[in-house]
């Protein structure tokens, strides 16, 4: 096995009605970025429930919506100057991959003097960033826990990624009944993409590695068996919530260390 260093700072709160945890984030300050996509959690009623607790716990919410699949750089730079100009002191995502990997960029970029699109270039640039905090509500990408956000900026047709600790969550919650309203189509492009996550660890040259494999395998096992069945039952909680803890570790960095992998498959898609 090769060397590896383990750290996971993510407090990770996950099952039924765990959105009152919430109010933890007071810990961290009172002003509060809420970015999320279009209007479905409104539809879902997380947007009123989060509300609620954020101001019973006597926080400031400024939002910044509008997020879309491969999030543009455009928007995280509106996310940047809104922080700016409101000192605000959190990030807080509720959504999908793309509205996580959009706080992660803004909370890092705020606190940076040149252009978000610095740190894509080059991620050592990332010296601080604001704290980030999550509500899951689509089981794909596994940003909720890992230190990868990725970003699109159209105008140079580029697809492409910053990567730090400091990206990683404060705090996520992870609630499968939040995925109940997930399109068949969308389930399944998820439960794929948690796969090749999967297959992008699992395939390497180090062969001593035994742990990390089995891991990867029972990510693999739990997409094969829960994949189709939340598909076809959306409302299955135990499909659901496999699924969303596959998620997660499909991608924490579980599953790679102590192998030696390139993650080719990913940029090879992008091109």
């Amino acid at each position: 096995m090769k060397n590896f260093t383990y750290y996971v700072p993510t407090k990770m709160h996950f099952g039924e009605g765990m959105i009152s945890h919430l109010s933890e984030m007071a810990e961290s300050g009172s002003r509060v970025l809420l970015v999320y996509g279009g209007g479905s959690i409104k539809r879902m009623g997380i947007y009123d429930k989060a509300m609620q607790i954020l101001g019973e716990a006597g926080m400031t919410v400024c939002e910044l919506a509008g997020v879309e699949p491969n999030p543009k750089v455009e928007l995280v730079r509106e996310g940047i100057a809104l922080c700016r100009s409101q000192n605000i002191e959190m990030v807080l995502a509720i959504g999908g991959g793309s509205v996580i990997d959009s706080a992660k960029a803004i909370a890092a970029s705020t606190l940076y003097d040149g252009d978000v699109w610095d740190l894509v270039d080059d991620s050592s640039k990332i010296r601080a960033a604001l704290p980030v905090y999550t509500v899951l509500t689509l089981s794909a990408t596994g940003s909720e826990m890992n230190k990868n956000a990725v970003l699109s900026d159209m105008t140079r047709n580029v697809k492409a990624s910053m990567s730090s600790d400091l990206l990683k969550p404060r705090m996520s919650i992870c609630d499968p009944t939040y995925t109940y309203s997930v399109p068949k189509s969308q389930t399944a492009a998820g439960t794929a993409d948690m796969i090749s996550h999967a297959f992008e660890n699992y395939f390497s040259p180090v062969r001593d590695a035994f742990m990390g494999y089995r891991l990867g395998e029972a990510v693999l096992r739990t997409c094969f068996r829960y994949g189709p069945v939340a598909m076809e039952e959306p409302d299955n909680y135990e499909a659901r919530a496999n699924l969303m803890w596959a998620s997660t570790n499909a991608i924490s960095g579980t599953t790679k260390f102590g192998t030696d992998v390139g993650w080719s498959c990913h940029p090879m898609e992008q091109s």
